[in-house]
């Protein structure tokens, strides 16, 4: 039965105006699938949508994201977040934004699970642009201006580290953002600031 209905959800992709409104019922069961079906977890990604960062209001799949991914782009860039609004200006999409990276709007509570199960998509890892460990495929130059800037703050980020005390992990220079003065980034491994909002309520 779930080979039928996926290659019957398949089919009805194929007409977009009729796939929005199926999507428009159905997103959640969809993803709900990603979280529960191991084993057909990649025919089901194929059948999710998203808004993005240059998307405007089209929601997009992951395939076609891949199909406009910049030259020597290896990740699939991702923000989770309480509305398409709330992400849309966040700090966090600045680096990505200044070197022409498009990012997927996560912005449905189902998401945050969701993504959790999917780590990767046709051998391409997904990638929160929220968390720690944020590559952005730099240069050789880059990474060594990157280390220069790097011993250069140290006084500075070993001071504020002092002050904040228990409050932060660490303070680190980063360059995921290009006009805000800092943001809080969670660890690789924890929660995002998104997913903590939605366990509080």
């Amino acid at each position: 039965i779930v080979k039928k209905c996926l290659e019957m959800f398949a089919e009805i992709a194929e007409n977009q105006e009729d796939y929005k409104k199926f999507y428009e019922q159905f997103s959640k069961n969809l993803k709900l699938g990603i979280h529960e079906d191991t084993a057909n977890r990649s025919k089901v990604a194929d059948l999710l949508r998203f808004n993005t960062s240059k998307s405007g209001d089209e929601l997009i799949s992951i395939k076609e994201y891949i199909a406009r991914m910049k030259e020597g782009q290896k990740s699939i860039y991702y923000i989770t977040g309480e509305s398409k609004a709330a992400v849309a200006t966040s700090p966090f999409l600045e680096g990505l934004k200044q070197r022409g990276y498009e990012v997927l709007y996560l912005v449905d509570p189902i998401d945050e699970y969701m993504v959790q199960q999917m780590k990767e998509y046709e051998g391409k890892k997904l990638v929160s642009c929220t968390k720690e460990g944020l590559d952005l495929d730099d240069t050789e130059e880059e990474k060594k201006q990157k280390e220069e800037e790097k011993a250069r703050f140290e006084p500075l980020c070993k001071l504020m580290k002092d002050v904040l005390g228990d409050k932060v992990e660490k303070v680190v220079v980063s360059h995921r953002i290009s006009e805000s003065p800092c943001v809080l980034v969670t660890s690789e491994h924890g929660w995002t600031a998104n997913m903590e909002r939605i366990m509080k309520a």
